[in-house]
This record gives C-alpha cells, structure tokens and sequence, in this order.
C-alpha cells in the first residue's frame, strides 16, 4: 500500500500531472458530489511549493466551472418543474436569497450549503455571468486564506 500510495504522490508532484489532477479534483468537488479539493491542493503545494500562485489559479477555475454547472442544473431543473407543473414555481422559502441576488453566490465557498447554493442561483434564474464572478471571487478568497493556514501549521515539504 506505500509504494502504491508513494507512486501516487510522485505522479501528483509532476507539475503538469498535479495541476490536471487538481483540475478535476476541483471541479468535481464544486459538484454535488461529496469530494474536498482542499487536501488535494494542500498536497500539491507540500510536493510543489513553488506552484502556489498557479495551484491556487487553477483551483479557483475548477472549482468555480463546477459551481456553473451547478447553477446550470438548477435554472435546468427549474424549467423541468415548470413544464410539468404548467405554471412557474416559486419557492417562498428562499425569498431572502432573492434579495441579494448573484453576490449571494460569494457564499459558494461555504461546505455543506455552499454547492447547493449555485443550483439554486440557476433555480432562481440569477444572472449567469456575475453569478461566475461572485463564485470566482468567494472560492478564490477561501482558497488562499486556507492553504495559506495549512502551510503555515504544516511547513516544510514531505519527505519518503
């Protein structure tokens, strides 16, 4: 299990192999789907510290191009509803989100809520583009504040 886990991490450390893995990583934990990129990013920059601008960069896109299709499901799912029910659906419950509009998608960094929260923007029919934005600008920020804390807590590289 070590060699295979240790073959592993050298492959993540390639630059170009560990920025397409956390590419992936990224995008598929901004989905539904129950997956952290923040491990994946922190074991990137441990194996390649001289990668953070780059890592960070290519987090953020991934993890906010996750969010879109997020907010695509949503406004998809939204007229799949109002087709079936033949009239538009309104859900009174999330009025409140409907008062600050796409910058309530800066909360899409946020764990649990923060995923859902970009389908319900779609749901809404929020503006696509500054919903992008807001996601971008959220996801940007915690991932900085974030890796910067775990190298901080956690400095030096990983030895084998």
């Amino acid at each position: 299990m070590s060699d295979w886990l240790s073959s592993l991490l050298h492959w993540l450390a390639m630059p170009e192999a560990g920025l397409g893995a956390l590419l992936v990583v990224s995008f598929v934990s901004a989905t539904l789907l129950p997956v952290g990129s923040e491990a994946a990013l922190f074991g990137l920059l441990k194996l390649n510290p001289g990668l953070f601008w780059p890592a960070i960069a290519v987090a953020t896109v991934g993890n906010t191009a996750g969010g879109a299709l997020n907010w695509f499901i949503g406004a998809g799912a939204h007229r799949v509803v109002d087709r079936a029910r033949h009239k538009s659906t309104e859900l009174h419950a999330l009025d409140w989100l409907q008062r600050f509009g796409p910058k309530a998608c800066v909360m899409a960094w946020l764990p649990v809520i923060g995923d859902p929260l970009c389908a319900v923007a779609g749901w809404l029919r929020f503006p696509f583009w500054p919903c992008v934005a807001w996601m971008a600008v959220g996801k940007l920020l915690r991932y900085i504040v974030l890796t910067a804390l775990l190298l901080w807590v956690f400095p030096g590289g990983l030895s084998f």
